[in-house]
């Protein structure tokens, strides 16, 4: 059969479901289809699914208004019901780690242990001096996955992969660009309800965390202070707005309304990375690179650049990938693209890789 087929990126996210499915050749990779829908408000809360009808239908018309026919795909999960640690162990073979990490993990996991998923990646295969290794531990409520499971295959999908939406970023990100060995990067990626941090120090994971904060923040806050429906505050969110409010509604009210809630968000973003560079103290942060729905908010880059003292970059996770612009249009790709970085990252797994 060759090289296994890449698995179709589907991200779940709680404003919409968006679909990535691309093609490996030796040249790179190639854009095969992409398409994103829309859920109703609160169809997700804080990564829990609210309306399972609702999501396996907005799956279903998404999968054949792309006429995709492959059924095997990769979905991401994140938020309170994941955590991921970075630990230390005494060296170890990988038969000792699988036979052992139940019992690691119960000191760093704050759930029951029969209740969660595990998943561990050694980091540093050579073993220190002082005979340890740094050991990537992933833990997953099991019922959160089993309900987003079940969304994917009443679908008519088979889930192959399972992966953690800060880990599929970074994915996206060493497919599109160089990642620098030698300095501190951070990925941070603002969806509709969460923020996915992942700190890369010498090309590895040194820290994550997720936030439950995202675009939704900026809806809710223009929608209680302007006194608007929460479809208005999502259109002069985004720019927009319909004529009807124009008169009752001045831009600079939606503008401080913005201002406001990017420098909360900016400022939760700058105590993890406080949090991160008070326990790594060689660490000195050289960029960020935004992706996320969210991070196409205008001022919301320039407000995490000045926070945080840190050149900002937004991200493009189709920067090397190739595409037909006569199928996707350039402009198109390059204004959604942000929002496309974890479903990137997942069509990039294939099934039967780790």
């Amino acid at each position: 059969m060759g090289r296994s087929k890449n698995v179709i990126g589907l991200d779940i996210g709680s404003n919409s479901v968006k679909l990535v499915h691309l093609k490996e050749s030796k040249r790179g990779y190639q854009l095969q289809n992409f398409g994103s829908t829309q859920l109703p408000p609160e169809a997700i809360i804080d990564g829990a699914l609210m309306n399972s009808t609702v999501i396996v239908s907005t799956i279903r018309e998404l999968m054949q208004s792309q006429r995709v026919r492959h059924k095997e795909v990769g979905i991401a999960i994140s938020g309170h019901s994941v955590i991921i640690k970075k630990i230390t162990l005494p060296a170890m073979t990988d038969e000792e780690l699988e036979e052992s990490i139940q019992w690691e993990a119960e000191q760093y996991i704050p759930f029951d242990i029969n209740d969660v998923n595990i998943d561990v990646q050694v980091l540093t295969p050579e073993a220190s001096e002082q005979g340890q290794m740094d050991v990537l531990l992933v833990a997953a409520k099991k019922d959160m996955i089993n309900d987003y499971l079940a969304v994917v295959q009443e679908a008519g999908l088979t889930p192959m992969v399972v992966d953690v939406a800060s880990f599929c970023v970074e994915n996206a990100f060493e497919v599109n660009y160089d990642l620098p060995v030698s300095d501190t990067i951070v990925l941070v990626n603002i969806g509709a309800s969460v923020i996915n941090i992942n700190v890369l120090s010498e090309g590895m994971t040194a820290f994550t965390r997720d936030i439950s904060m995202g675009g939704n923040q900026f809806t809710e806050e223009i929608q209680k202070q302007l006194n608007v429906s929460h479809d208005e505050a999502e259109a002069l969110k985004l720019g927009g707005g319909s004529m009807a409010d124009a008169d009752s509604v001045v831009p600079q009210e939606v503008e401080r309304v913005i201002a406001a809630v990017s420098e909360n968000l900016a400022g939760e973003i700058q105590r993890s990375l406080d949090f991160y560079m008070a326990t790594a103290a060689d660490s000195q942060i050289s960029r960020i690179y935004l992706s996320g729905g969210t991070c196409k908010l205008p001022s919301l880059y320039k407000v995490i650049e000045n926070k945080v003292g840190v050149p900002v970059e937004i991200m493009n996770p189709f920067r090397n990938i190739e595409f037909d612009p006569k199928r996707f249009d350039p402009e198109y790709i390059r204004e959604v693209g942000p929002s496309a970085a974890v479903a990137v990252g997942l069509s990039i797994r294939t099934p039967d890789d780790k």
